[in-house]
C-alpha cells in the first residue's frame, strides 16, 4: 500500500504543476483522477478492502467540505432577489426528476419492484458540486446562473437522501433484508429536512461571530482560521447526525450562515479551505476510479446505458425545464440549468450508504449503474463545461432579456 501512496503523491504534484494549464482545456480535474484510478486499479497494486473503507470516508469528507464552502460564498441579500430559480429547481425539479427517471427506467429494469426502481432513480437524482466548479466558477457565466446551480447542488443531495434511505428500506423489506421495520419514515424525513438547517444555522453563526470576535481581540491569526472553518464544517455535519437531522443540508447551510457573518474579512479561510477541499475532492474521484469504476464497467450493459443517458439528456432537462414555467428563466437558461446537473460523488456516496441493506439481486445492478452514471457523467459534463459556458454567456450577452 505504501508504494501505492508513493504514486499518487507523485501523481497529485505532478498535477499541480500542470493544474493551471489543464483548467483552460476540457479536461477537468475529476476527469483526470477517476481516470488515473482506474489505472491504479490494473496495477494490481491495490489492496480493495481497505481503499474501499477509505473512499467512502474521504468521499463523505470532501463532500462536507465542499458543500460549506460553496455556501460560504454566496451573498445572501442578493440571492433573497434571486431565490426563485433555485428553489424551483429543488421543490419542482428534484421530485419530478425522481418521477421521471422511475418512468424512464422501468421498462429497462425487467422484473424490478416499482421501489427499487425509484431508489435507483433516487440515487441518480442529485447533482454535484465539484463536478459543476468548471461551470460555477467560470466568471463568464452571470452570477445569477452560478449562484443558483450552488444553492441547488448544495441542496438538493440532502433533501434526496430521506427519500433514499426509506425507498432502500422498502426495497430491502422486498428482498427480504429490512431491518427497519416499524421506523416512522415521514417523521424521519422531516427530522433530516428540518434539524439539518437549524443545526448548521446555528453552527454557522456561533462560529462565524465568535471568530470575528477572536480576530477582533488578535487572538488567533489566518493559519488558525483557516482550521477553525474546516473543523466548523465538520461540527456542523456532525451535530445534525446526532440530533437526527441531515448533515449535508446542515454543512450547506452553516456555510451560508458562518460566510454571511464573516463576510470579506476572513478571506484566507476561503483560499485555505478550497485548497484542503480541492485534495479531499481529487482524493475521492481518485479512489471511486480506482475501487469502483473497473468494475461496474464490467458490468455495463444496453440497459444501463441507456438508463443513464435518459438520466443525463432527458430526466433532469425536462425536469428542471418545467419547473421554471412561469419565472423569469429564458429557454436557454432551462436548457443550460438542465444539462448542467452532473453527477458525483453525492451520486457515488448514496450508492454505497444504501448496498449493504440490499440483496444482492439489487445491490449490484444499483451501484453499476451509479457508478457509471459518475465516470459517463464526469466525461461528458467535462468535455462541455467550458464551450457550453463560453456558448452561453455569449447568447446571453446579444440577448439579456
Amino acid at each position: 500500500m505504501e508504494l501505492v501512496l508513493l504514486i499518487i503523491c507523485i501523481f497529485i504534484m505532478g498535477f499541480c504543476m500542470v493544474a493551471r494549464a489543464l483548467s483552460r482545456t476540457v479536461f477537468t480535474a475529476p476527469m483526470v483522477f477517476i481516470a488515473f484510478g482506474v489505472i491504479l486499479a490494473q496495477t494490481g497494486l491495490v489492496e480493495e478492502e481497505s481503499a474501499e473503507h477509505l473512499l467512502h470516508l474521504t468521499a463523505e469528507i470532501a463532500l462536507v467540505i465542499l458543500l460549506f464552502l460553496d455556501a460560504s460564498q454566496i451573498d445572501l441579500k442578493a440571492l433573497r432577489n434571486e431565490r426563485v430559480w433555485p428553489t424551483r429547481m429543488l421543490l419542482i425539479g428534484l421530485p419530478l426528476s425522481v418521477i421521471l427517471g422511475t418512468l424512464a427506467a422501468w421498462p429497462f429494469l425487467d422484473g424490478w419492484p416499482l421501489v427499487a426502481v425509484i431508489l435507483m432513480a433516487a440515487i441518480l437524482a442529485p447533482t454535484d458540486a465539484a463536478l459543476g466548479q468548471a461551470v460555477v466558477t467560470n466568471e463568464a457565466v452571470p452570477i445569477r446562473e452560478r449562484r443558483s446551480l450552488t444553492i441547488e447542488s448544495g441542496l438538493n443531495d440532502g433533501m434526496a437522501l430521506p427519500i433514499i434511505l426509506l425507498f432502500a428500506s422498502l426495497t430491502a423489506g422486498y428482498a427480504g433484508e429490512a431491518s427497519d421495520e416499524g421506523m416512522n419514515w415521514p417523521l424521519f424525513g422531516i427530522m433530516q429536512i428540518v434539524l439539518g438547517p437549524a443545526a448548521g444555522i446555528f453552527t454557522g453563526l456561533i462560529g462565524g461571530r465568535l471568530l470575528i470576535r477572536s480576530q477582533n481581540k488578535g487572538y488567533t491569526s489566518s493559519t488558525f482560521e483557516g482550521v477553525a472553518a474546516l473543523a466548523l464544517a465538520g461540527a456542523s455535519y456532525l451535530l445534525a447526525t446526532e440530533i437526527g437531522g441531515n448533515g449535508f443540508i446542515a454543512a450547506f447551510t452553516s456555510g451560508l450562515a458562518f460566510g454571511n457573518v464573516i463576510k470579506d474579512r476572513c478571506k484566507f479561510i476561503f483560499e485555505f479551505t478550497e485548497s484542503e477541499g480541492q485534495l479531499l475532492t481529487w482524493g475521492a474521484f481518485l479512489l471511486v476510479g480506482m475501487v469502483l469504476v473497473p468494475e461496474a464497467i464490467s458490468m455495463l450493459t444496453p440497459s444501463m446505458l441507456i438508463i443513464i443517458f435518459m438520466s443525463l439528456f432527458i430526466v433532469r432537462p425536462l425536469a428542471i425545464w418545467i419547473s421554471l414555467i412561469g419565472t423569469d428563466a429564458p429557454p436557454i437558461t432551462r436548457l443550460f440549468f438542465g444539462w448542467f446537473g452532473p453527477r458525483g460523488l453525492a451520486t457515488a456516496l448514496f450508492a454505497l450508504l444504501v448496498v449493504a441493506q440490499l440483496g444482492h439481486e439489487f445491490a449490484e445492478p444499483i451501484t453499476a449503474i451509479a457508478i457509471n452514471a459518475v465516470w459517463i457523467s464526469a466525461l461528458l459534463h467535462g468535455l462541455s463545461a467550458i464551450p457550453a459556458a463560453k456558448m452561453y454567456a455569449k447568447i446571453v450577452e446579444k440577448n439579456p432579456n
